[in-house]
């Protein structure tokens, strides 16, 4: 196999690299798609929230280290369709809005140097792939869509439907999250008998064990592994570097690590997906004489301007049960652009997975609680509401990762805070008014114990894209400034965020590049 060309090599099978794989494999050309990780077992471990939560079984084993010298453990998973393996697919366009510049208290969020008309017709497209459920017209703030969402949203269940009608009453626009479910509905709301999502409570922030999720794997790498024979999937495969010709306007090697044997591939065209993360590592690790500072580095912005979103995970309790199952149907983005009291963007709220026994247990008895003669952990889930806040955050050059001394370093330094704080004040403001208790609880195992560095789930912008050689990384094809053959279809070439997640723009942006990449196979 090492001695084989191929047309094109894709790094990385989550989102970004997954769909480009889907996409170009219809084209005929002889495909590689690497995977540093291998399938994820499909185990009863996969439903534990103590093994997935507490014990982190599917986390990456890897040590990186803050700006402050203190260690801390990524938020990565390495397995065939990457993160998306354990994301809560909830799958939202950018805002309109989000493709321009943004003022925000802490300075601005820049333009895209593309608009959102040319990313429309790519992100109705990956709604379809990818199975998204939504119903366009409820949410004030999403952008302009011809069609329809080609499947019914997931029904709110009975608890989730007061809170859904109390939002209005109060004059708010709540809405149904766009899910990636492979969910049918009988006439009772259930999961009808042939749906492969069961409509569980481990659906967000779980592996699936019934591949009911719209996960990269299930939604990309396999059925195109069926379908196409010129597509070849080698897990386990770590890319170590990239080599290109002495003048180093091409990539001509990608050296691979499997099992402890190195092997050497090459291709006409090579594609970075690796995570935004991973994939400057990756440039960064490939720096050459031509590239003395990093592959496709001349800009020096490879590993700048990271972004991760300042993210929330909270638990509020319901003065009455919440027997809800799958709890990840409600939205709102009421105050994304700013609110009454503030002019500013403080971002996105949706419901997150239903918290369980062990996970208040794990997270520690809310201190207000400590009163109470048991630690009554159960009857604390049996009574949860489970939110997840997004605020964006703001590309500086100095957040970046980078290597020293041979170790991974990440630098972050926070932006934007103020917002998120705010938008956790309207929602705990909110709960008074909607039969909820008004005190909102962390729930720092969901977003892991080494947030916020820890916490790169929404990992974006290390690669940016734009017009300028001198200030990005990526032209507008998302294909480096400095190498003719060498693309990126991860976050990394977002500019700026928003404050909804990114893998939707991601798998867009994929399909965005694939047509441009076939185009060029064509002459």
């Amino acid at each position: 196999m090492a001695s084989e060309r191929y047309d094109i090599i894709i790094i990385g099978s989550g989102p970004g690299g997954a769909t480009m794989a889907w996409r170009l494999a219809k084209t005929g050309k002889r495909i590689l798609l690497l995977e540093r990780g291998d399938y994820l077992r499909r185990e009863r471990e996969n439903w534990d929230s103590r093994a997935v939560f507490v014990e982190a079984r599917y986390q990456a084993p890897e040590t990186w280290h803050s700006s402050s010298g203190a260690s801390f453990h990524p938020g990565l998973h390495y397995f065939v369709g990457g993160n998306s393996k354990v994301y809560g697919a909830v799958l939202f366009r950018l805002r309109q809005e989000d493709f321009g510049e943004i003022r925000h208290k802490d300075g601005l969020s820049p333009a895209w140097p593309v608009g959102y008309d040319e990313f429309e017709p790519y992100y109705q497209a990956a709604e379809e792939l990818y199975r998204v459920r939504g119903l366009r017209g409820e949410d004030p703030t999403e952008p302009p869509a011809p069609k329809p969402y080609a499947h019914p949203p997931i029904s709110h269940e009975p608890r989730i439907q007061e809170l859904f009608d109390g939002l209005r009453r109060e004059g708010h626009h709540p809405f149904h999250l766009p899910v990636g479910a492979m969910l049918d509905e009988a006439a009772d709301g259930q999961a009808a008998p042939h749906s492969a999502c069961i409509r569980c409570a481990t659906f967000d922030g779980y592996p699936c064990l019934v591949n009911g999720k719209s996960d990269a794997q299930v939604i990309c790498v396999d059925p195109a592994l069926r379908a196409h024979p010129n597509l070849t999937l080698l897990t386990n495969a770590f890319v170590e570097r990239l080599t290109t010709d002495p003048s180093g306007h091409a990539v001509t090697g990608v050296e691979v690590i499997r099992h402890g044997e190195p092997l050497t591939f090459v291709a006409d065209i090579v594609v970075v997906a690796c995570g935004a993360l991973s994939s400057a590592l990756l440039l960064l690790r490939s720096a050459n004489d031509a590239h003395p500072a990093g592959l496709a580095n001349s800009s020096g912005q490879v590993g700048r301007n990271y972004m991760r979103h300042n993210n929330a995970a909270v638990m509020a309790i319901s003065r009455t049960p919440n027997p809800t199952k799958f709890q990840k149907t409600l939205g709102l983005n009421d105050f994304y652009f700013g609110a009454e009291d503030w002019e500013y963007p403080l971002g996105h709220i949706q419901m997150l997975g239903k918290t369980d026994g062990v996970q208040v247990e794990a997270d520690g008895l809310p201190a207000f609680l400590q009163w109470l003669p048991e630690k009554p952990f159960d009857w604390i889930a049996r009574h949860s509401i489970d939110f997840w806040l997004t605020s964006e955050d703001l590309p500086l050059p100095q957040n970046r990762i980078y290597y020293r001394d041979g170790k991974v370093h990440l630098d972050l330094t926070e932006t934007n805070t103020e917002g998120n704080m705010r938008l956790r004040e309207k929602l705990r403001q909110l709960c008074g008014r909607l039969d909820i208790h008004p005190h909102l609880l962390d729930r720092t195992l969901y977003l892991g114990q080494d947030i916020p560095i820890g916490g790169t789930a929404h990992q974006a912008g290390t690669l940016r894209f734009g017009r300028d050689p001198a200030s990005s990384v990526l032209d507008l094809a998302c294909k480096a400034h400095d190498l003719d053959n060498l693309y990126v279809t991860d976050a990394g070439f977002f500019p700026s965020i928003g404050a909804v997640n990114p893998t939707l723009t991601i798998i867009a942006n994929a399909l965005r590049v694939a047509d441009l990449i076939e185009a060029r196979l064509k002459g």
